[in-house]
Parts: structure tokens; C-alpha cells; sequence
């Protein structure tokens, strides 16, 4: 856990790094953006309709009240007066209905786009390889779920309409302006220039203080992520570190407060100016308007230059929302970049062309110098050989970090070999088909993750159309049925979140049972009973005993107990093996595995397996 960087953004203009990442609007990314739009093209295409339809008849009754105030005002005319204003009304009410059709189509499109994002990015997140999860933020991965695609959700319903929107008003509020009088169009128009000469800043002030927003948004899901989980709570309590991370989550809470306030503030400022300059053209129009009919025959009547002030409010008030939203643009560039960013990220593991899937699996696997490292200039594994056959066990023992985990997650392609091959039944595992692979092979784990739900349905995960028949088989291999039917409600009983119901030895035997209803040909333990009472490990390995006499199986050894169950053990050493044998030559070899022995295995030498007792080594007293 790693507190953010301070704000930088205070300085009210991008540094250079910011300038480097500020997102560059192109043709490809606006194409890009377009893609999502276009299976809703005859729903978009109605409401391109509803805002012209809507832009009309909100015109209309600006242009209805110079008639209104002439002919029924000035002229007198009660009929006609009344005549008027009730078409007045009627074209206000039809504007508005035609408002809520389009607000509907509105939501209806940006919900239909932001829940094939959704989805997109989940399938596309669920291809990454486990080296993408394990080098990012799960904090920062929420946020692109959840508030990156929300946000577009708001770009596409309420910024894109309205650019429409306020584009189409203008253009019909410039039209009906010029018909009435060029003159006073005219002058109207002479301020519009003036509206633009802040946005250019107000967009970089605002872009800088969102940028720094979004980043406290990932560091404070990542705090809640990692304080409010199962895991994390506990190490919090353990250690005394409540107030410790109450402040840390508040500090990042009033940073993003005042970047908010800081982002809000520079656009009200902006909204002042622009209001300040749309408030001189009616006056000059009116002037202007005054001065014609005064001095001049202009034709023109109180109604027109009525009508004229009513249509240049009618267009600036979509000039103001215009100038607005570019100020608002490059947030919304900045959020589709950020998830394209996501998008872009290739899936390192993925079935090659032509991948196969044999009819029949013997479990054979074959490690030919085997080279692996997550950074070049810091190797895991090298030069790594071994060969295990069809139902036969080996054993890796080693010191931590020495690369046994490493091996076993290359045998499903959690990970690629980055030199050498690894091969299943003689085929290389990168030609092999991915679902294939991974349904043959099992592994159990020392961290065992259950589901929030039922013991049956964390079962039923593995194989979601097992019967009742073959879950409770798996179980009673797994040494876990009998506790199952002591709980009150049996398979339907709840394990709480990530099992914490449970002890450590019955999550370990579900997860066995698990394992086994998925039916492996390969069998793989992660120091699976390391952190295990001795009961709990008696009952795991009277059930891990007989499945690997039956299935070729890997284990990350621990105890030696499971050491000794091995048909040949491994010593890993510095990524490469050290030494390789059963444990009686190991210890006559007085090598790295003697002092595995003495320092960590010995006080198990006298553990009891089931059906046989551990005989002495010679020569260890």
C-alpha cells in the first residue's frame, strides 16, 4: 500500500508531462468512439429527428411574440391575441414532449453502449494474463470498470445530444435572425468571437485538475480495496492500524475534494465571463434597433427587434453550452483513452493458430531447459529439466522465492516459458488448446479462495452440471463429506466470504473435493497442507495419498510427509535443480536437501501416513 503522489495540478497549468499524456483527438479515436454508436444508428438517427423537431418548436414562440406583441398587443386584436398565445402554449407542450421522447432515446442508447463496454472490457480483462493482475492496482481496475465507463454513459447522454443539440438551435437561431434583419443579425454575431478567448485555458486548467481527480479516485479504491477486504481488515486489527489508515483514506478523500471544488470553480468562472458578454448584445441590439426605426425608414416594429433579442438569447445560450462542452471535451477524450488504454492491452496467453486438443490425455509433462523471468536482467528459472510420466509424482522442495510456484503455473499457461518448452502428452502447451489444458490439470493451493455462496455451488464451480452423486464421491475423496453432512443445512451451507465460515483444513479439503470434481489428469499442490494442524493434514493426506498413486501429480512440498509419498523429488536452488532423487540418496548425498531435512523436515520424520510409518534414515539419529 503506497500513498499518492501529491497534487500537482495546483500550479493551474500542465506540466510537461502532462502535456506528453494529454489525450490527442484523432481521426482513428473518434472513429473509435463512433464503432459504439453504430449498432444504435436507427434509435441515434431518431433522436437527431427529436432535436431538430424540438430545436424548431423552441424557436417558434420566440418568433410567435413579435406577431404577439404587434398584431395583439399594438394592434389590438383580442381574437387574434388569444390565437397566439394559446399556439404559444401548444408549441411549448409539443417541444416538451418531444423532450422526453428524446431523453429517452437518450439514456436508452447510452445504457445499451455502456453495458457493451461493461462486458466488452470484462471478457477482455478475463483474456489478460495473471502477470496483468498481479502488476496492477486492483483499485485502478475497478475505477476503469465502473467510473471510467459510468462517465462515458453521462458523455454520450447528455455531451454528444447536446453538441446536436445546441449545433442544430444555433444554426436555426442564425437563420431566422438573418431573415428578420441582417443588420441586427449581424451585430449580434460581432461578440461571438469573444466567447472563445477563454475556453483554451479553462480546458487546460480543467484537464489538469481532472487528470490529478481520476489518479486520487484509483488510490482511494485501492485503499478501500485493500483495508475493507477479508484479508486486509484483519491485518489492519492485527496491527493496530485503524486510525493509521482512517487518516491515509481521508487525506486522499480531501484532496479529491478540493480538486473537485478547484474543477468546478474554473468552469463557473468561465460560465461568468461568457454570461457577462452574452448580456451586451441585447443591448446593442436594442440600440441599434432604436436608432433604425428612430432615425431611419427600416420597416422594422417593437415586435422585430423583440423577436430579434429573443432569438440572440435563443443563440447564445447554445454558444454558452458550446463553449462549455469544449471545455468538457477533453475530459470526455480523456476517459475513452483511458479505457481504450485498457482495451489495447494484449492477451500474452491465447490459443495459437491451429491449437489442438487430443482425444486422449495420458498427463505426461516434460520441462526442456526451461527458462523463465518477469524482468530480463532478473531470471526465475533456468536451464530447467525434468520429465514426469503418466502417473507418477514428483516432489520440488526448495527455499522461498527459489521458483516452485513459477514451475507449476507454467503447466496451465498462468505464464509463458520465456526460453525452453513445457509439454503436455509431447505437445508443447503453447500449441495446445487453452480449455483443454486447463480442464486437465488441478491444482490446489496453499491460499484456498472459496466464493461467497454454498458449499455446493463453490463445488459446482469446478463442474457446474455435476450431480449430487458425484459431488458427494468428490467429497468423500476429498475426506470432507462427513463434516458436510454434520452441518445443519449440508451442501446448502453458507461459507461465508472467502470461506472465513470455515477452518483452514475443511477450506482445504472443499477445495480438493473441487479439484477432483473437475476430474484433472493432472494433479497439482501448492504446499496444500503447510498451514494445516496435524489432524487436518492426516485427513488431507489420507486423501491426497491414493490420487497421486493414480494421476501424474506435482507437489510443492512442505511437510515430509509429502516429501516422502513422492516417486522422485526435486531441489530447487536460484531457479535451477540442484539436486534430484528419492529422499534416501538425497540424504546419503549430504547436500541442499540434507539441510532442508535438518533444519525444517526432521522434526516430521516420525509422522505417521496413512497405512504406513515413516521409516528412520540412516545415519540420522
Amino acid at each position: 500500500m503506497r500513498p499518492g503522489n501529491p497534487s500537482r495540478s495546483g500550479r493551474g497549468f500542465l506540466s510537461d508531462e502532462e502535456k506528453a499524456d494529454r489525450p490527442k483527438v484523432t481521426r482513428k479515436l473518434l472513429l473509435r468512439i463512433g464503432q459504439y454508436l453504430l449498432p444504435y444508428w436507427k434509435p441515434f438517427l431518431l433522436v437527431l429527428v427529436c432535436i431538430l423537431a424540438s430545436s424548431v418548436l423552441h424557436l417558434l414562440p420566440a418568433i410567435l411574440t413579435g406577431r404577439i406583441i404587434d398584431e395583439g398587443l399594438i394592434g389590438q386584436n383580442l381574437g387574434i391575441l388569444i390565437r397566439l398565445l394559446i399556439l404559444s402554449l401548444a408549441v411549448i407542450l409539443g417541444g416538451h414532449l418531444i423532450g422526453v421522447l428524446e431523453s429517452y432515446l437518450n439514456t436508452w442508447i447510452a445504457q445499451h453502449i455502456s453495458l457493451d463496454m461493461r462486458t466488452s472490457m470484462y471478457r477482455h480483462l478475463l483474456s489478460l494474463s495473471h502477470r496483468f493482475f498481479t502488476a496492477n492496482s486492483q483499485g485502478d481496475i475497478i475505477t476503469r470498470m465502473t467510473s471510467d465507463i459510468s462517465g462515458v454513459q453521462q458523455i454520450i447522454s447528455n455531451t454528444l445530444t447536446s453538441i446536436l443539440s445546441n449545433i442544430i438551435t444555433l444554426g436555426l437561431a442564425v437563420f431566422a435572425m438573418y431573415s428578420k434583419n441582417w443588420i441586427l443579425a449581424s451585430l449580434g454575431l460581432v461578440l461571438v468571437p469573444l466567447f472563445t478567448l477563454p475556453t483554451k485555458r479553462v480546458g487546460k486548467t480543467r484537464w489538469a485538475l481532472t487528470r490529478e481527480a481520476q489518479s486520487r479516485q484509483d488510490e482511494i479504491n485501492s485503499i478501500l480495496n485493500e483495508t475493507l477486504s477479508v484479508s486486509g481488515q484483519l491485518l489492519v486489527k492485527l496491527f493496530g492500524r485503524e486510525q493509521a489508515e482512517y487518516s491515509r483514506y481521508t487525506a486522499a478523500n480531501q484532496q479529491m475534494v478540493r480538486l473537485n471544488i478547484r474543477e468546478r470553480m474554473a468552469g463557473r468562472w468561465f460560465r461568468v465571463v461568457l454570461s457577462t458578454f452574452s448580456s451586451i448584445g441585447p443591448m446593442l441590439i436594442y440600440l441599434m434597433g432604436g436608432i433604425l426605426m428612430m432615425r431611419h425608414d427600416s420597416g422594422l416594429t417593437v415586435g422585430d427587434i423583440t423577436v430579434l433579442v429573443a432569438l440572440l438569447s435563443r443563440m447564445y445560450t447554445p454558444v454558452n453550452a458550446l463553449m462549455g462542452i469544449q471545455a468538457d471535451w477533453i475530459r470526455s477524450m480523456a476517459l475513452f483513452t483511458r479505457i481504450f488504454d485498457y482495451f489495447d492491452l494484449p492477451a500474452e496467453i491465447r490459443n495459437a493458430p491451429g491449437a489442438v486438443a487430443p482425444d486422449k490425455t495420458r498427463g505426461e509433462i516434460r520441462f526442456a531447459d526451461v527458462e523463465f523471468s518477469y524482468e530480463p536482467a532478473n531470471p526465475i528459472l533456468k536451464q530447467v529439466s525434468f520429465s514426469l510420466s503418466s502417473g507418477k509424482s514428483i516432489a520440488i522442495v526448495g527455499a522461498s522465492g527459489a521458483g516452485k510456484s513459477t514451475i507449476i503455473n507454467l503447466i496451465p499457461r498462468l505464464f509463458d516459458a520465456t526460453g525452453g518448452s513445457v509439454s503436455f502428452d509431447g505437445i508443447d502447451v503453447r500449441q495446445l488448446d487453452l480449455d483443454y489444458l486447463r480442464s486437465r490439470v488441478g491444482i490446489v493451493t496453499q491460499d484456498t479462495y472459496l466464493f461467497q455462496g454454498t458449499i455446493r455451488e463453490n463445488l459446482l464451480y469446478a463442474k457446474p452440471d455435476a450431480s449430487a452423486a458425484e459431488l458427494e464421491a468428490a467429497c468423500r475423496k476429498a475426506n470432507i463429506h462427513s463434516f458436510v453432512q454434520q452441518q445443519p443445512l449440508g451442501y446448502e451451507t453458507m461459507v461465508g466470504n472467502r470461506g472465513l465460515k470455515l477452518s483452514g483444513g475443511e477450506k482445504q479439503r472443499l477445495s480438493i473435493a473441487r479439484v477432483l470434481l473437475k476430474d484433472p489428469a493432472v494433479l497439482i499442490f501448492d504446499e496444500a497442507t503447510s498451514a494445516l494442524d496435524s489432524i487436518s493434514e492426516a485427513l488431507i493426506q489420507a486423501a491426497i495419498e491414493p490420487l497421486i498413486r493414480s494421476r501424474t501429480s506435482i507437489l510443492i512440498a512442505h511437510r515430509l510427509s509429502t516429501v516422502l509419498a513422492a516417486d522422485e523429488i526435486l531441489v530447487l536452488q536460484d531457479g535451477r535443480i540442484a539436486e534430484r532423487g528419492n529422499h534416501d540418496s538425497l540424504i546419503r548425498n549430504n547436500g541442499i536437501y540434507h539441510e532442508f531435512y535438518q533444519t525444517q523436515f526432521r522434526a516430521d520424520r516420525n509422522t505417521q501416513l496413512p497405512g504406513k510409518c515413516l521409516r528412520p534414515v540412516p545415519g540420522i539419529s
